[in-house]
């Protein structure tokens, strides 16, 4: 579907539903997790989605041209946004990660579903301008919706953050992506969305995302540079993309292995970058290393060396005494 706009406002009044001749290819069947912030300012989009919805599912249209139609004769409605319990924010992996109760991917994955699965429906105008919403618990609802997915993609409207700047990108793409797996016992195919051009947006795969901070931010001698001029906090940053980058790869498996070898080297085999970390942010340091070990003891990190690993039992407790001193 496409928006319809009124030309002096700019403001979208209607929605239309493109042809298949012209649209060239299947209809897409989408779900959206939707965000609780966004829930709370936007929920008028919410009835959107269910008008486009509603607008594609009432289309006499073949299966294969139109999986969502038949999708929603099956399953008796056509509600395609889920979140989490009204006035509940976030996803539910934060916890696991922070105190590693956690065995399995799939244990991330149940997470998720216990957090998400509330499905929401608006009840405005036909327009799409009202601001109601009805909620219903529908965790079998979200189960069946998750059997089918093929694609989780997360869309990044802007470069002033990247997926290793908040927990928030692992909980929604890494939490969703685990549940997929649990659910349906396949691993989805993960894309990223930029559209930090909303003229020119651009969609990869997300191991070329993480390539690209990687490279660009985490191991950049400039940024590393740059986190030493701000004492604590640049220490506590340095931590905390760490931490994101793990919990990354311990939802979605797809964080490359040579990440953590580099990190350990150019951060904590650099005695400059170390004394800082001494000085500044000794509580960071400590973890830093131990998150490092976690991720070999649990098989995400498979090309660590002995004496990286040794390296780093020092540091912990190097660290530790910094700390307790």
């Amino acid at each position: 579907v496409r928006p319809v706009w009124d030309g002096p406002t700019r403001r979208m009044v209607d929605l239309e539903v493109i042809p298949l001749a012209l649209l060239g290819r299947p209809r897409v069947d989408v779900t959206l997790r939707i965000y609780g912030l966004f829930r709370d300012a936007f929920p008028q989009l919410v009835t959107w989605v269910n008008r486009a919805t509603d607008l594609v599912a009432g289309l006499d249209e073949p299966e294969a041209q139109n999986p969502l139609a038949a999708a929603c004769r099956r399953e008796g409605h056509s509600a395609r946004v889920y979140g989490s319990a009204p006035g509940a924010y976030g996803a539910g992996l934060q916890g696991l990660i922070d105190s590693g109760q956690w065995e399995q991917r799939g244990d991330l994955g149940e997470a998720f579903l216990n957090w998400s699965s509330w499905r929401y429906e608006g009840l405005g105008a036909a327009d799409g301008q009202g601001g109601r919403l009805q909620v219903e618990a529908d965790r079998r609802g979200l189960e069946q919706r998750l059997q089918s997915v093929q694609v989780v993609l997360h869309n990044q409207d802007n470069r002033e953050h990247d997926l290793l700047d908040s927990d928030d990108y692992y909980q929604f793409q890494g939490g969703l992506s685990a549940a997929v797996e649990a659910v349906s016992g396949r691993a989805p195919q993960l894309w990223f969305g930029d559209h930090s051009r909303h003229q020119r947006p651009r969609v990869h795969r997300l191991e070329r995302e993480f390539d690209k901070v990687l490279r660009s931010r985490v191991l950049n001698p400039r940024w590393i540079e740059g986190m030493q001029q701000h004492g604590y906090k640049g220490g506590f940053e340095m931590a905390a993309s760490l931490d994101y980058l793990f919990a990354y790869d311990a939802s979605t498996g797809r964080v490359p292995d040579w990440s953590y070898g580099a990190i350990t080297e150019q951060w904590l085999g650099d005695e400059q970058v170390l004394e800082f970390l001494r000085r500044a942010n000794p509580w960071s340091l400590r973890d830093m290393a131990e998150r490092l070990l976690e991720a070999h003891n649990r098989g995400l990190w498979r090309g660590a060396q002995k004496n990286q690993l040794e390296r780093l039992r020092q540091l912990v407790l190097e660290a530790e005494q910094l700390v307790e001193g």
